[in-house]
């Protein structure tokens, strides 16, 4: 195995605390404990510098980045403290159409299925069927059966269905502190010197569009985020990320063209330099294991991976 390859870590959101409906869902604690072996066995470097690197093959052993998607505000409330603490430094992918108060489909699912009353939901109306929700566990199933219903529907009809699953739910007369960043909370990651890349305006299906709707969604979100920040964006995240299903060949010579150095998809594997090497369709891996050893082995596992691109 080459002792020359880049692994780009992919995280979303890191909690103040467990939350018992996702058990596997990366908190503050364990986030600290991954930082803490990352910093011990690899060499983290800015994803800039490592583009760079991967260029002109000048890589450590055992390289590696940390990225975000999507712009959690836990990301600057949580993340950010422990990046510092820890002298490392992340790269954010924002989706701009989210800040400032804005909710993600897959997050209004959650929250209703979270909020909803009594043991079931009935959805069969809509498609989906009569959900048990006696327990955490009976909740976490109908909550992965709604998200993968809706995933793959054209972008306003999933839009549509979520909303009126928490309208049923019961989740619009509650209150839910906000999930994502602020446009405050998105600068003060800036300033602190942490890389900001774009992840599109409104987080879609760039497959199950057209290509030049695609195109809007990836230069406006580009555009926003170096107007917030008085900065150029040069690193791009696919939503999604999956090679020939999220994204196509299509979309890689789009964000070629409006002047990204380098994009990133979410197919396992490391990257490494030579010729079958790829800037704009880059592999990232999402670490889950809480343990300290099954989290080192499963990176390790990580870096034999062969990338996937969309072709």
């Amino acid at each position: 195995m080459s002792g020359t390859e880049l692994s780009i870590l992919i995280y979303h959101r890191v909690l103040a605390r467990p939350d018992p409906l996702f058990p596997g869902e990366v908190d503050r604690a364990l986030f600290e404990r991954q930082l803490r072996l990352l910093k011990r066995f690899y060499t983290v470097l800015p994803l800039p510098v490592a583009v760079q690197r991967l260029q002109d093959g000048s890589l450590p052993p055992r390289a590696a980045c940390i990225t975000f998607d999507d712009g959690y505000a836990d990301n600057a409330e949580h993340a950010l403290p422990l990046l510092r603490q820890y002298g490392l430094h992340a790269t954010f992918f924002i989706a701009t159409g989210y800040l400032n108060g804005g909710q993600m489909w897959n997050d209004r699912v959650i929250d209703a299925v979270r909020q909803a009353p009594g043991a079931s939901l009935d959805l069969r109306d809509l498609g989906l069927d009569c959900l048990p929700l006696a327990s955490l566990a009976q909740r976490r199933a109908a909550i992965e059966h709604v998200l993968a219903h809706l995933k793959y529907l054209p972008f306003e009809q999933r839009q549509r269905l979520a909303v009126e699953l928490r309208r049923r739910a019961g989740g619009a007369t509650r209150t839910m502190a906000p999930a994502m960043l602020t446009t405050a909370q998105l600068q003060w990651l800036h300033t602190a010197g942490m890389g900001i890349g774009a992840h599109t305006v409104s987080h879609p299906i760039l497959a199950a569009m057209s290509d030049r709707a695609a195109r809007n969604d990836i230069a406006n979100g580009k555009r926003e985020l170096e107007q917030l920040l008085q900065a150029p964006m040069t690193l791009f995240a696919y939503p999604n990320g999956k090679a020939g299903r999220d994204y196509g060949p299509a979309h890689v010579e789009i964000v070629k063209s409006l002047g990204f150095t380098a994009a990133l998809a979410t197919d396992w594997g490391v990257a490494r330099p030579g010729a079958g090497l790829d800037l704009f369709q880059l592999p990232r891996f999402t670490p889950w294991d809480r343990g300290r050893l099954a989290f080192l082995w499963r990176l390790r596992q990580n870096r034999r991976q062969s990338p996937v691109h969309a072709r």
